[in-house]
């Protein structure tokens, strides 16, 4: 039987656009797929109220690679938005990442020197030796005071567990700064998209074919037949059946709400950092374009335990985990039709310049660039 298609990229988000659009450069044939009515995957932005709203939880473009962010510039123009998170314990106001605006309005210490003395003081007072758990690791990094009212019931929120029973290199690199700088990310670019990212993959994917709301499974041998090869985007262990297990993962759930209000927290992102509050942020999405609009759409977010159906958001990479992902990695070596990307095929919470950089690394190896 005659193959209409050079590739079937499965999974219409950000690995396969790209992949797509480099490979429709390079003359071949493809066809794109996803389960979801719309293309862009998690990044797909829906237009309400004149805001775009990012409808898969919050995305800010970032990078410190040149050539990454000029190869995304060539889709959208970027605005100059600065991710400056807040943090609210129980209606407290703390600047994220900590630095010392955080550690003066914690302690009232002005000086640098001052704060890394108050860290160090409750670091002696904690005692811990090695850590052995997420909670000790956190304390050792920046003191009893930080980790009690920023860190831990965010935390316990996000991963569904104490503390003391998540592995301490979950929290290794604490972004921790003694300058006033509210900027979250360290990286040299940053913005969003102006018009939203919908506007960066909708230009990747022109003249490619695509079907929207079709599942590959359901139909599995009929969609293998309709190309030579296939890119798959989606969770590997799914791809073969579960049949080493299921590899774990946690979910989210966003309540959206239209507000007749023009400005709702004054910023685009709120942490909400206590465990008693069931979310753990609130997103105003009008503040990611610095939007006037006279209403106002905001998104809280819920994580949750994932079972299968849901969406997987984020990769529980424990030990466990990784070693039942190494034995799907090595089933996926053998199949030299089948091409793996993005962050459910590779199981790994990548952010977005990663995926790009990674699909630009998958396709000079297709083509032997």
């Amino acid at each position: 039987m005659s193959k209409s298609y050079d590739y079937l990229i499965v999974g219409a988000g950000l690995f396969g656009a790209t992949f797509a659009y480099e490979a429709k450069k390079r003359g071949k044939k493809c066809l794109v797929t996803d389960r979801r009515g719309q293309i862009g995957g998690n990044l797909y932005c829906e237009p309400v109220e004149g805001i775009n709203v990012h409808a898969y939880g919050a995305h800010i473009f970032h990078t410190s690679n040149k050539k990454i962010w000029d190869y995304v510039n060539q889709f959208a123009e970027f605005n100059r938005y600065t991710n400056s998170p807040i943090a609210n314990y129980h209606g407290e106001i703390y600047n994220l990442p900590f630095n010392m605006n955080t550690f003066n309005k914690l302690w009232g210490v002005i000086t640098p020197e001052q704060a890394q003395q108050k860290i160090a003081e409750q670091r002696q007072h904690a005692g811990t030796g090695e850590p052995a758990n997420l909670e000790e690791q956190a304390i050792s990094l920046i003191g009893q005071d930080i980790y009690e009212k920023l860190i831990k019931g965010y935390t316990e929120k996000q991963w569904g567990r104490a503390c003391t029973d998540l592995p301490a290199f979950i929290i290794k690199r604490l972004p921790v700064r003694f300058t006033y700088d509210n900027n979250y990310f360290n990286d040299k670019y940053q913005g969003i998209p102006e018009g939203g990212y919908n506007v960066i993959i909708e230009k990747m994917l022109a003249g490619i074919d695509v079907q929207l709301g079709v599942d590959f499974f359901q139909s599995r041998e009929n969609w293998l037949k309709k190309a030579k090869k296939v890119v798959f985007t989606g969770m590997i262990d799914e791809f073969y059946n579960y049949q080493f297990g299921q590899l774990g993962y946690r979910s989210l759930r966003f309540e959206h709400e239209i507000l007749d209000i023009e400005n709702f927290q004054g910023n685009a992102v709120v942490n909400y950092t206590d465990r008693e509050t069931p979310f753990t942020r609130i997103i105003e999405h009008k503040h990611f374009e610095f939007g006037t609009q006279p209403k106002t759409v905001v998104t809280r977010e819920y994580p949750v335990d994932w079972v299968k159906g849901d969406e997987p958001y984020y990769p529980i990479n424990d030990e466990q985990n990784e070693t039942l992902f190494k034995q799907y990695k090595t089933l996926a070596q053998y199949d030299q039709n089948i091409i793996f990307g993005g962050r459910l095929a590779d199981y790994k919470y990548y952010d977005m310049h990663h995926v790009v950089y990674h699909a630009l690394e998958t396709v000079a190896q297709e083509f032997g660039e």
